[in-house]
């Protein structure tokens, strides 16, 4: 529900009990009408509108878990928030945002959106969200993270690109169950991404040799068309990734581009066709392959609940073999991409294209990054490993199995890749040794 109507119905009184109410018709304060629901509500969604402040009261809205107030005018993380104790999830991107005050940070946080403002600074007080797996900071001014985050031990995913970072606390490196990582645009790697990008221009192709189809999916970083491209040998077939801004939330358009061209040709990697360029609205993007219609997604992207775990079909079985070839096929890619200093930093099931038979590919680099070859490189590629872990965790529960001996080590291997000492896992090249061996 949202807009002019859902706001007079609101005021009608004609939406009591529900549990998630979502308003965006140009708001510039925070409708007392709310507080009717307070008894009901989980979900709150103000984005899209003009706010600049919440009311000092919202605590009264006791059962809400969750609250997006994206693409508003704060400036401020309103201090409100710490005081909503049932609150799991804070989404606040796209404002105007440069302070976080101590007291804005809820102890039961469990999820926090807060791309593409203006921070400099994170309070101390983040390190007390002891069940903190969610943190998107993309686009920010970030120059350090605090000492005191180091407690947050259930921390599995982090989005630090395009800040300011010239380097990596060690804590952060150690931190047991953290899986995806997104570090692009920051100093810490901008001469490396430099020189990977001399000589990684690739082809451009122009928007009016492009005729562009249908829709064919979305993520966090653009919308991928089907289309035609016209060259003088022919007409190909190919896909069109529109990239949505400047700042996604998992990095920038420009990294990706050049970390797509700098990662070379795999079996198991989309690969990308060239750079588009004339577009009439300026918008960044890149011609890519297309997949045979054969190849679905394996999974969904996270939900609300599910947090950081995709979410997958219920009707979904896969044969041994084929979860194996996947598995493989996977490994494969990601050691090849490590082998380039290259970390995806979203290795997840719904960046997965599969068949039947279980051919692979390992697509979406918009939160990947280009890392020098030194330390901590066997850190980074042994997060990303933990990654791979969990894939490989959710493909056995989704196994018809045929042979306990298997199972057992498949069990064994995804339990290693996922161990808390981060330095112990393996690394990518004795995982796919491990997975030849069944094969």
């Amino acid at each position: 529900m949202q807009g002019k109507d859902t706001l007079a119905r609101l005021r009608n009184g004609e939406l009591a009990g529900i549990k998630r109410l979502d308003l965006s018709c140009g708001l510039t304060e925070f409708p007392c009408e709310i507080f009717a629901l307070a008894d009901s509500l989980e979900i709150l969604n103000l984005s899209g509108n003009r706010l600049s402040s919440l009311p000092d009261d919202l605590w009264r809205l006791h059962q809400m878990q969750i609250i997006f107030c994206s693409d508003n005018l704060f400036t401020q993380l309103p201090v409100v928030l710490g005081n909503c104790a049932a609150l799991t999830m804070i989404g606040f991107k796209a404002n105007q945002i440069v302070d976080v005050p101590a007291e804005s940070i809820p102890k039961s946080l469990r999820w926090l959106v807060l791309t593409d403002n203006q921070i400099g600074e994170l309070p101390a007080s983040i390190g007390a969200c002891a069940g903190l797996q969610k943190l998107m900071l993309a686009g920010n001014q970030l120059t350090s993270l605090p000492a005191e985050m180091a407690a947050c031990q259930q921390l599995e995913l982090i989005r630090l690109a395009a800040n300011q970072l010239h380097g990596l606390p060690e804590w952060l490196l150690k931190l047991p169950k953290l899986s995806w990582l997104a570090l692009g645009g920051n100093p810490l790697n901008k001469g490396f991404e430099s020189d990977r990008a001399v000589g990684n221009e690739g082809v451009q192709i122009a928007w009016s040799d492009l005729e562009v189809g249908e829709l064919l999916g979305e993520g966090a970083s653009g919308t991928i068309y089907r289309a035609q491209h016209t060259q003088p040998s022919g007409i190909n077939n190919v896909a069109l990734k529109l990239f949505k801004g400047e700042v996604t939330s998992d990095g920038l358009p420009q990294t990706e581009m050049a970390v797509c061209r700098a990662a070379g040709s795999h079996a198991n990697l989309i690969g990308v066709h060239g750079q588009l360029i004339e577009h009439p609205e300026q918008m960044q993007g890149l011609v890519v392959p297309l997949i045979e219609p054969q190849f679905t997604i394996l999974a969904q992207p996270p939900s609300l609940t599910s947090c950081t775990r995709d979410v997958y079909a219920q009707t979904l079985v896969l044969e041994f073999a084929t979860a194996l070839s996947i598995a493989r096929s996977i490994a494969s890619a990601a050691l090849h991409l490590h082998q380039q200093g290259i970390l995806h930093g979203d290795l997840y099931a719904h960046n997965i294209l599969h068949d039947v038979a279980g051919h692979a590919y390992l697509g979406d680099f918009g939160a990947a990054s280009f890392y020098a070859q030194t330390a901590p490189q066997a850190e980074l590629e042994k997060i990303e490993v933990r990654a791979f872990g969990v894939l490989l965790a959710e493909l056995l529960e989704r196994i018809k199995w045929c042979g306990d001996e298997a199972k057992d080590q498949l069990q064994d291997l995804a339990a290693q890749c996922c161990q808390v000492h981060v330095l112990q896992r393996p690394r990518f090249v004795e995982v796919l040794h491990r997975l030849d061996a069944l094969l």
